[in-house]
């Protein structure tokens, strides 16, 4: 029986070839802020291994005393019924998980990816994640890939056959090779409402959107569900934009982002007005004379210098603060590159359960990020988030209720009024009462 006729396609959505950008989606309706505009079941979805106790594997819901996998002991799932839907995408890894034991280390893209290989055996229909756009039609850029990624997608590709031999019969290394580079290309990583990593997951119809750094949708998850909600005011007619990356940086740290990992350069209105970027690398206004444009380089690839290490590195506050005081000599604090680094201090001092340090962190960031970033933004609703918890956590109740308001008034947008994780916050409100 067919499941979907994919001629039915997605109410109020179309898809359509954009001028300059390949093929597109945009509204044959009018949409207004914070209306749902589709939602899409994940093609295929793997949580992340660090999320294994906390998080049911099948559904992703988080709560207390998940029942585990009797064989393997690392997949956790809500029930019988979760246990059993998971079973067809569980049993590719059950037993291999049980005879490597320690040795059991293939990367979220290549278990994402051996279940879309698995799904498209048994799969021949359209399914509800691809009305407007097939799995099979996603781009792989193979033609615009360096030797670097061809040689990142050849250890991917070493390791699926190493892991998953037993349960799957491959395709011939080519079309691996193209399966990877899709999925490099057009996956999403699955967050929850502090945006810490849940998963890994293909939408297709969602992938057909075009990204732009002022986007009029956002995504966000309902489980292994995408809901895209409207954050600006969309015309029929209007091609429907989303946001692939963070658009916390200046416009030539966001187009060497998406050259890099989406092989595009953005020509969206804020990349040709850069309107934002002089807010974002503000300069230290006590200097009695302004550096020269040389310094400011400089200083711009010691940042982004400083990032990369960062993420290396194992005294990270002391890096942080460090550079903090470095750049500080020619940055003023709202300079995103600033901003960065307290962000990351601030993460340091939750690992370190430092609440005061981390609550000083958050309270510099927050005001900041509500300038740069779009008015409706996961990013600062997830710090006012943070900071909510935080001052709750420190007895300071009249302000974490304050923060937790602002967070909900921008999650009731992008999450829509009903989502699970807006109850779980005004629930913490009431208990402040």
């Amino acid at each position: 029986p067919r499941t979907t006729a994919p001629s039915e396609g997605i109410e109020g959505c179309e898809r359509f070839l954009s001028p300059g950008k390949g093929r597109g989606m945009r509204a044959t309706k009018h949409f207004k802020v914070g209306d749902l505009i589709f939602v899409c079941p994940a093609y295929s979805y793997v949580l992340t291994v660090n999320e294994r106790g906390g998080h049911c594997e099948c559904c992703f819901t988080r709560r207390e005393a998940l029942s585990k996998c009797g064989k393997c002991k690392q997949a956790y799932y809500c029930n019988v019924e979760c246990q059993k839907g998971d079973w067809p995408m569980h049993k590719l890894e059950c037993s291999a998980m049980c005879s490597y034991g320690e040795n059991w280390c293939p990367s979220e893209t290549v278990r994402l990816v051996a279940r879309i290989i698995l799904k498209q055996k048994f799969q021949a229909e359209r399914t509800q994640s691809e009305r407007l756009l097939a799995l099979k039609e996603f781009e792989a850029h193979l033609d615009k890939m360096d030797n670097e990624k061809n040689e990142m997608n050849q250890t991917d590709i070493a390791a699926l056959r190493h892991f998953y031999s037993r349960h799957l019969d491959f395709p011939d290394n080519a079309a691996l090779t193209e399966l990877f580079a899709q999925v490099n290309c057009n996956g999403f990583t699955i967050e929850d409402e502090e945006l810490s990593h849940l998963g890994s997951a293909v939408f297709p119809d969602v992938a057909l959107m075009n990204h732009s750094c002022s986007p009029n949708v956002i995504v966000t998850y309902k489980g292994t569900l995408a809901e895209v909600r409207a954050v600006q005011e969309i015309s029929p007619g209007e091609e429907i934009f989303n946001s692939y990356i963070d658009l916390l940086y200046p416009t030539e740290d966001r187009n060497e982002r998406l050259r890099d990992s989406y092989f595009f350069t953005c020509d969206c209105k804020e990349c040709t007005t850069k309107s934002k970027d002089k807010a974002k690398m503000e300069i230290c206004r006590k200097l009695s004379t302004p550096p020269e444009p040389e310094e400011i380089r400089e200083m711009v690839r010691y940042g982004k210098n400083i990032i990369e290490e960062f993420r290396r590195a194992n005294e990270l506050l002391e890096i942080c603060e460090l550079s903090l005081e470095k750049m500080g000599s020619i940055f003023e604090d709202t300079n995103v590159y600033m901003l960065h680094m307290m962000y990351q201090a601030m993460g340091v001092c939750l690992y370190m359960q430092d609440w005061d340090g981390a609550m000083k962190y958050g309270e510099k960031i927050v005001q900041p990020y509500s300038v740069h970033y779009p008015p409706y933004s996961l990013n600062v609703a997830s710090m006012y988030l943070k900071l909510g918890r935080l001052y709750l956590g420190l007895e300071k109740k009249a302000e974490g209720v304050k923060a937790l308001k602002k967070a909900v008034s921008i999650m009731n947008v992008v999450f829509g009024k009903d989502h699970h994780y807006i109850a779980e916050i005004k629930k913490e409100m009431e208990e402040q009462k």
